[in-house]
């Protein structure tokens, strides 16, 4: 008799899993893709009101799942946040975008997308490992970075800065955690509908230039990262550190 080969498990039953940037657009979709799975999602962000309105509607769908109100730029608040538990899945979807021309670029607004989505990234990454490694449990860390993140983009420079940072970064700490069986990945998308994002799509130079650069015939939705990031949570991506998943359309396909 041949011997056939188990087919992937994507089941997430007795897992924690922390979520931050969880009350709305991807975030809150990552949070639902995992809590769908099995997992207990503690669902982190800043606007209190959002978060436990995406909290209560998800228990409401049978989820389990809580709401831990939290400033992600605040190094004082965020470190006992992760030390104090060992995550088995910890997904980073907080992010900050000033786009404008270079020339423009103001220190402060470099300080502050710099401070989100690489300072805080950085150091949520180093303390959501270091408590998996103190509990000698494997554990997946998942940035929701950007396509921005390996090409250039109207208006971006800073933000583009930002998560070219990111993705260097992840294969740094892929390397250095490996032997622990911490693996740290990207996921990154290109445009999605959200709120957020909203503005860009409403502007017609900006929408056909998206449109242009993306090769299938739509823009990205929310459902587009959920499953990326499930993969990326569970053990069908066991042999998966350091690396990106880009969910683009075929935007850096050129």
């Amino acid at each position: 008799m041949t011997d056939l080969p188990r087919p992937p498990s994507f089941d997430l039953t007795g897992k924690r899993a922390l979520v931050t940037g969880a009350s709305s657009g991807i975030g809150q979709g990552c949070a639902v893709a995992l809590a769908g799975a099995g997992a207990h999602v503690v669902c982190a962000a800043r606007g209190t009101e959002r978060l436990e309105a995406t909290v209560a509607a998800m228990q409401a769908a049978g989820y389990s799942a809580e709401a831990l109100p939290m400033d992600q730029g605040d190094l004082v608040a965020l470190e006992p946040a992760l030390s104090d538990t060992a995550y088995d899945v910890v997904v980073n979807s907080a992010g900050l975008a000033r786009h404008g021309p270079a020339l423009d670029t103001t220190p402060a607004d470099y300080d502050a997308v710099m401070g989100v989505n690489l300072r805080s990234a950085y150091f949520l990454s180093a303390w959501a490992a270091r408590a998996m490694i103190a509990a000698q449990k494997p554990g997946s860390i998942i940035h929701i970075s950007s396509q921005m993140g390996h090409v250039g983009g109207i208006d971006r420079a800073v933000y583009c800065a930002s998560k070219h940072g990111l993705e260097g970064m992840v294969k740094a700490m892929a390397i250095e955690w490996g032997k622990s069986n911490v693996r740290i990945n990207t996921v990154c998308p290109t445009f999605i509908r959200t709120p957020l994002t909203q503005a860009t799509f409403d502007d017609p130079d900006r929408a056909a230039w998206i449109m242009e650069k993306i090769k299938l015939p739509r823009v990205g939705e929310v459902d587009d990262i959920m499953g990326a990031v499930l993969y990326l949570a569970s053990g069908a991506s066991a042999m998966v550190t350091g690396t990106s998943m880009l969910i683009d359309g075929g935007w850096t396909a050129d």
